[in-house]
């Protein structure tokens, strides 16, 4: 249950998925503090050179530098939240359909007020993996000119001014939205779905990956809540329990 905030702004974090220099991670945490973001989280294996993040964050947002979570494992890192927001200039067939940082947060704005929401960036040479993405109900796509290169911190700027701007002047115009279901609670639900399906043999070896990556997508569109996802799982449980019963049985 996340504290009760001051600002709609407290319940979005900026998520670094293995930064590659420790200026981009103090860079990124300067862009959000300029735009009123404070929670800053780095999904990474390795120390970083704290000088060197500091000084591109500058004094102002140097807190963000002291206070940022750590993590090794992206689950763990985005378990509180209800919606992830992919940041990518890839693309792909697999891959969910891109908006634009504007629409992006247009869709999202109903949920601000009692959901926790993520916006993950992925690393500076190679973007984030379909693996990665598996975790986000949303993908912004920054529209550039045919020559493309925006830096992390850049691409954490665009994407931090559409949410304050968003906040500052469209608010009170968005009717709020109910809290919906944690990542943690929903990996729990997708991981009993995924072993149902592989019970029943739906899920073959070649097209595993495709069908759960569609239908992570579909019920990532729908926004279930936390009772909804529980239902789901309680479903999976029964039929799993009654299979394994009846296997009992005609082994007898």
């Amino acid at each position: 249950m996340p504290m009760p905030t001051s600002s709609p702004l407290d319940n979005i974090a900026i998520v670094l998925m293995g930064p590659k220099f420790p200026e981009n991670i103090g860079a990124a945490a300067r862009s959000a503090w300029n735009m009123g973001l404070s929670r800053l989280i780095v999904v990474t294996d390795q120390e970083y050179d704290r000088e060197r993040m500091t000084k591109m964050a500058t004094h102002k947002a140097r807190h963000l530098i002291d206070n940022m979570e750590i993590h090794q494992d992206l689950g763990v890192a985005l378990a509180p939240f209800a919606h992830v927001v992919a940041t990518t200039a890839r693309q792909g067939r697999q891959r969910i359909l891109e908006k634009t940082p504007r629409d992006v947060v247009e869709a999202i704005l109903p949920m601000v007020s009692e959901n926790q929401i993520a916006f993950l960036f992925g690393p500076e040479d190679r973007g984030l993996t379909n693996d990665d993405l598996k975790y986000c109900q949303l993908t912004s796509s920054i529209p550039t000119a045919d020559f493309s290169s925006l830096n992390l911190a850049q691409a954490v700027a665009i994407h931090c001014y559409e949410l304050h701007y968003a906040l500052a002047y469209r608010r009170r115009s968005v009717r709020s939205t109910p809290k919906v279901a944690s990542t943690f609670e929903l990996e729990g639900m997708y991981e009993h779905l995924e072993n149902s399906l592989l019970t029943i043999d739906f899920l073959e070896e070649k097209s595993h990956n495709y069908y759960m990556r569609n239908i992570r997508q579909f019920l990532g569109r729908i926004q279930l809540t936390a009772r909804e996802a529980n239902i789901i799982r309680g479903i999976c449980r029964q039929f799993l329990g009654y299979h394994r019963r009846k296997t009992k049985e005609e082994k007898e």
